[in-house]
């Protein structure tokens, strides 16, 4: 069995459909994740995606009797079995979250709600502690959806987190890095909606492209745009920046390269500035 690392995310790690294990570099332990795109759909597509014959789409319908059976079972491997001793590196030993994240936008499956509603009742009967949270890594695309917003006030009672993707903070630059034509004011009402009813964290991939790296107004503008909600009053938790860790498996991959740590760390401080915590994961 192939040890697990923080560049060996395989969603076929454990053998199952819906629920896969990673040692996270943003979580610093062993992140029980949930794929409900395994048809590997998203309504995005990010230059640096590692998802393999990534698709335009949605997710399929969620066998949730199967979800749940194999949260289950893994948590109990997990927590009783040998499954950290023999495929998790020795600092990571400790469970960090539940995750819906996956091989696409999680918040795209019809039974979203009700996967939230599953996890939540798995939770209780493990009696997890709420030092493991619940983390919804999405790109907020959907949270105009009345379900997608019932899933994140669940969410909220369970101590949850909301991480919500801003690579960039223009339309240029979110076409650019992540092919969506959504507008920057619809990316900043869905946002505030997840201020509203979650603890939020933007994630922020920074790298380079074609050897450069993110332009001045590409800093700017993300700096002006978290400067904005700041003032009105709406609280992020802060932010998660990362670099480029694993390789991209879209076409564009050979034009993608990492930052050097001093890059980012140059681009946390701005962020900092404001106040905000940023974690910075290279």
């Amino acid at each position: 069995m192939i040890p697990l690392s923080v560049v060996n995310h395989d969603r076929d790690s454990a053998g199952l459909q819906y629920v896969y294990p990673v040692v996270s570099r943003r979580a610093g332990g062993v992140s029980v994740g949930i794929n409900l795109n395994t048809n590997n759909a998203c309504n995005w597509r990010c230059l640096y995606c590692q998802v393999p014959h990534l698709t335009r789409g949605t997710a399929p319908a969620v066998d949730l009797d199967q979800l749940e059976h194999e949260l289950r079972t893994f948590l109990q491997e997990l927590l009783h079995g040998d499954f950290m001793q023999t495929r998790v590196p020795v600092e990571a030993h400790r469970i960090n979250d539940i995750a819906l994240s996956g091989n696409g936008e999680p918040t795209s499956a019809a039974e979203f709600s009700q996967v939230i509603d599953l996890i939540a009742q798995v939770r209780r009967d493990f009696a997890l502690p709420e030092t493991i949270k619940t983390v919804l890594i999405t790109n907020g695309s959907l949270l105009h959806r009345p379900a997608v917003q019932q899933g994140v006030r669940t969410l909220a009672g369970l101590q949850g987190e909301v991480w919500f993707k801003l690579d960039r903070a223009s339309a240029t630059g979110m076409l650019q890095v992540n092919d969506t034509q959504s507008s920057l004011d619809k990316v900043r009402e869905h946002l505030i909606t997840a201020i509203a009813w979650c603890p939020t964290w933007l994630q922020t991939c920074w790298f380079a492209l074609d050897g450069e790296p993110p332009s001045l107004q590409d800093e700017n503008d993300y700096v002006q745009f978290v400067q904005a909600l700041s003032n009105e009053g709406h609280k992020l938790q802060g932010v998660l920046l990362y670099g480029l860790a694993r390789p991209s498996l879209q076409a564009e991959a050979p034009r993608l390269s990492a930052l050097p740590r001093s890059t980012l760390e140059g681009f946390a401080a701005r962020i900092e500035a404001l106040g905000l915590i940023v974690k910075v994961s290279s």
